[in-house]
């Protein structure tokens, strides 16, 4: 008989235990993974998968875009020439254009004369006459000023007008307009703004009032390409001090610089009405887009330097970003390359020197603002990506040390950081760059003792619309492609809650290289550039 067989219990070691936990631990590390992927998925494509507004077609009829303007701005882009406006004068007075005995049309205006325009110029200057001040009061010296450089593209400031008058506490602000043009439709339509103060002032040593001489193009002039010493055989001006690449000064690209040293001398040193003015300056462009909420933004920003950037004497709303919140294919590209509208950043546009056969610019700024993938003829489908990165209600700013050609657009500084910059006007004034911005950085590197630092918006307020310029030529001019697609952008963020964010987080920079030093793009070798800009330093107040 077998002996019964009595189970003996083993000892506990634990190791059933442990891989029981082992499996639970891998199972709950692979679900978190799979979670997390897919919401950052969803995240990423919710946009462009769930939004109706981002699926719709884009239309750029000007139709489409007046739908998008409110109705009382219309009236701001509504095409109305002088010519216009006085036709339409004389019928509501009962005149009878060309009928007998009547004033001809035609007899009644004359464009001004280069002598009328001088004395207008001298005028508007000299009277500093702010106008809707009675209105609005009196500037307080914390108020924002926004100071816009101005040539003679129409289109684009009207754009940019209704954009500043859709802006929240716009009635707060000073607008200052420089023009270094002068066209009385432009200065009809910027007399015609009733939503804040606006004061015009006109840079007195233009091309247009100096066809025949100096800042202009004066017979004597050397050409550009002349060789210096066949320069000095002809005894053509300034034979003896060509730029560092051997050419010789082209007056239109000169005048961009001078533009925007004059104006800001005549801001914070000349301007009655800026003289005890303590707040920031913001500087714009005729062909800038403003977001609704891009004072609110400053303002905030302006706030927080003390915590998040005590070395910051720059602010910038118009950062040109890599991963900007519109993009194009260009669907005649065989290799489906995608090129994004606003960017300009030295990984795909390279400055190009005043030494090659062609300059390219903006008119009004230094660098070009044209996407790659326009090429004439080229169709192409537009789609937007409101990244979550970008916009939300814990707007994200980083800090750098300001880098000319990408902080150059929607930037603001006040009269402490002006007082810096204006003692080194040597530097800048000699430095052989014709552009301001360039020379601007080169103040930074050279001079100033604290250098410029900007806090960036990672979202920009600010957005670049031109197409074409004093500089730079293109088949299509139409501004209505751009405009629409930024109206679009700006409509998602504010459906989507995106604008007006109630804090600002900040985020850390990427490494960036440390900026060496480099010599100009040229074009400024002209001992007369350098006086003449030198001389605007003077105060006159």
């Amino acid at each position: 008989m077998r002996g019964r067989r009595i189970p003996l219990a083993l000892p506990n070691t634990g190791t059933l235990h442990r891989k029981r936990n082992t499996y639970y631990l891998r199972g709950i590390i692979v679900i978190t993974i799979v979670i997390f992927l897919f919401l950052q998925l969803h995240a990423f494509n919710f946009p462009e998968s769930h939004d109706p507004l981002l699926t719709e077609p884009t239309n750029d009829s000007v139709d489409a875009i007046l739908s998008m303007v409110p109705s009382v701005l219309h009236k701001f882009l509504t095409p109305k020439s002088r010519n216009q406006t006085l036709a339409a004068n004389l019928q509501h007075n009962g005149t009878v254009l060309n009928g007998g005995g009547s004033v001809s049309f035609l007899d009644s205006y004359h464009p001004p004369n280069i002598s009328e325009i001088k004395r207008q110029i001298a005028k508007y200057n000299d009277m500093q006459i702010v106008l809707n001040e009675y209105t609005f009061g009196p500037l307080q010296n914390d108020s924002v000023i926004i100071v816009i450089q101005v040539h003679t593209r129409i289109i684009y400031l009207r754009h940019l007008i209704v954009s500043l008058a859709q802006a929240r506490d716009i009635s707060r602000v000073l607008l200052i307009f420089s023009h270094d043009y002068y066209d009385e439709d432009i200065n009809d339509l910027v007399q015609s703004i009733d939503f804040c103060k606006v004061i015009q002032i006109f840079y007195p040593y233009s091309i247009q009032t100096h066809l025949n001489e100096f800042p202009g193009v004066d017979p004597n002039d050397c050409p550009r390409d002349i060789k210096k010493d066949q320069a000095i055989i002809r005894k053509c001006n300034n034979a003896l001090y060509p730029d560092l690449y051997g050419h010789y000064r082209e007056a239109k690209f000169t005048q961009t610089k001078h533009h925007w040293w004059w104006k800001a001398n005549r801001v914070f040193d000349q301007l009655e009405v800026t003289r005890y003015h303590t707040g920031l300056v913001l500087f714009l462009e005729e062909d800038h887009y403003v977001a609704e909420d891009f004072l609110y933004l400053l303002e905030m920003m302006q706030r927080r330097t003390v915590d998040l950037c005590p070395q910051c004497n720059i602010l910038s709303l118009g950062t040109y970003l890599k991963t900007f919140n519109y993009y194009t294919y260009n669907s005649k590209n065989s290799q489906n390359t995608k090129s994004y509208v606003g960017d300009t950043s030295p990984n795909s546009q390279q400055q190009q020197q005043h030494g090659t056969s062609s300059l390219i610019t903006s008119s009004t700024s230094t660098t070009t603002k044209q996407s790659t993938s326009q090429t004439q003829g080229a169709q192409q489908t537009w789609s937007y990506h409101v990244l979550p990165s970008l916009y939300s209600v814990y707007q994200k700013v980083e800090v750098m040390p300001w880098i000319s050609s990408k902080h150059n657009m929607g930037f603001a500084f006040n009269r402490t950081t002006w007082s810096s910059i204006r003692k080194c006007g040597k530097h800048f004034c000699s430095y052989d760059d014709y552009n301001w911005d360039w020379s601007l950085q080169h103040v930074s590197q050279q001079c100033l003792q604290r250098k410029l630092h900007a806090m960036i918006v990672k979202g920009p307020r600010v957005f670049h619309i031109g197409e074409c310029g004093v500089h730079h030529k293109k088949k299509n001019c139409e501004s209505n492609q751009v405009i629409s697609k930024v109206q679009q952008v700006l409509r998602i963020a504010r459906k989507s809650g995106q604008i007006f964010p109630k804090s600002l987080t900040l985020t850390v920079a990427s490494l960036i290289k440390k900026t060496k030093l480099r010599k100009g793009n040229g074009g400024w070798g002209d001992r007369r550039d350098h006086e003449l800009c030198l001389n605007m330093t003077l105060p006159i107040r």
